[in-house]
């Protein structure tokens, strides 16, 4: 009788350097379902980045999701959320303190190893209903970036292009930046687009799909919009 083929195992997944990272994810999915992969292979829960070919994907980890107890070097009190250079969670790559109200508007700070200032993430709340909020990122020595719906980033020309797009294509839901409440319908993650000075620097896809586009935006800073999440 033939016997059936042996599955190869396959070799580990290799680390990444986050400081340089595009496009991630966060999640505990190391090696994902394919045609080639029966079932799905979990690890921690990471930042993550998808290499190798279609069929033999991984989610690479860049920096892993800690605990929410992690004390912040050099400061008073405890971090509501952590992230780790090693799965270990012995080196301390960046925290985000839980949200501060200010004038309506949360503001989490996210701090290096050290506890020095890397930015401010702030989630703006809306001017008026049904409306969604927006976010604020602030880089020390950057412009600030700004994070709505794609449908209402951009200029008004930009706005009015998309919204003409939409419509020609008998699709009405085109206002992403409106509320869904009272609607049946479940409410699917919204795309934001991140503008520096009118450029786009970075797209989110939810929380959990980040793209950064622009080299010098600080890659804790979109893990901890990710972290947060857009809520």
């Amino acid at each position: 009788m033939a016997l059936g083929r042996r599955q190869t195992a396959e070799p580990p997944v290799e680390q990444v350097g986050w400081a340089s990272v595009q496009t991630f994810v966060v999640s505990a999915v190391e090696r994902p379902a394919t045609v080639k992969r029966k079932h799905a292979v979990r690890g921690k829960q990471a930042v993550r980045v998808a290499r190798a070919s279609k069929d033999l994907r991984v989610l690479a980890p860049c920096a892993f999701v800690g605990s929410a107890t992690t004390l912040v070097p050099g400061l008073p009190g405890h971090s509501r959320l952590a992230l780790y250079e090693d799965p270990d969670e012995r080196t301390l790559l960046c925290s985000v303190e839980a949200p501060v109200d200010v004038d309506g508007e949360q503001r989490f700070l996210v701090r290096d190893a050290q506890g020095h200032l890397v930015g401010t993430l702030t989630r703006v709340p809306p001017r008026r209903r049904p409306f969604k909020h927006t976010w604020r990122i602030e880089q020390p020595g950057h412009p600030e970036i700004v994070g709505r719906s794609e449908w209402a980033s951009g200029d008004a020309k930009e706005i009015a292009s998309r919204m003409a797009g939409k419509l020609l294509g008998g699709v009405l839901d085109a206002v992403g930046d409106l509320g869904a409440e009272g609607s049946d319908q479940p409410s699917k993650p919204r795309t934001l687009e991140w503008r520096a000075e009118n450029k786009v620097v970075m797209i989110s896809e939810g929380s959990a799909k980040v793209t950064v586009r622009a080299g010098w935006v600080d890659r804790r800073l979109a893990f901890a919009f990710a972290l947060v999440g857009d809520r």
